[in-house]
């Protein structure tokens, strides 16, 4: 039986063939961001099977800091933003991957935590695995402890979970 959060997500979901290029189908969680009790639904999922794992979580550029910002908030922890290349002011830590169509990098600034804290990462949608990935390397690379990875839904299909290693991953959707 699917959770309240994963009905939601399946009634809401909207889908994009050809976009942003010809052969991919975009899966837009924007709808299901719109509403407040879908929206209640995905952070106290993700919360919840996380509870007392992690010290912070970390969003990633862009749909991830919604994620992030209201489980943090939920969980009363510290919110860290994972940005694209360029983006954040300071000493930063960058890491390059590629994604499903190109390449990027992202950044993340140093010292932001106590050394072995324990980080959630929050994304979207697990595809390729490319980005969450090198989120995952950039919190390794800061001194933190990778405490899992959060995603509304995993593109199965691309099999990016295989590019994560270990880490516990949670996907309330998988398709």
């Amino acid at each position: 039986m699917p959770t309240p959060a994963a009905t939601h997500v399946n009634t809401l979901l909207a889908s994009y063939p050809n976009f942003p290029q010809p052969g991919i189908l975009f899966r837009d969680l924007n709808p299901v961001f719109a509403d407040a009790a879908a929206f209640r639904a995905l952070i106290d999922e993700l919360a919840g099977r996380f509870a007392g794992e992690f010290d912070a979580v970390a969003g990633i550029e862009a749909r991830g800091f919604l994620l992030a910002a209201a489980v943090g908030y939920a969980a009363d922890v510290a919110v860290l933003a994972v940005r694209k290349g360029g983006k954040l002011p300071g000493a930063v830590l960058t890491e390059e991957y590629d994604l499903e169509y190109g390449s990027a990098c992202l950044e993340l600034e140093i010292g932001q935590l106590a050394a072995g804290s324990r980080v959630l990462v929050l994304d979207d949608v697990l595809a390729t695995g490319g980005t969450i990935a090198a989120t995952s390397r950039l919190i390794g690379r800061a001194g933190y402890a990778l405490a899992g990875v959060g995603v509304v839904l995993e593109l199965t299909e691309l099999e990016g979970r295989g590019r994560l290693g270990d880490v516990a991953v949670h996907a309330i959707v998988a398709l």
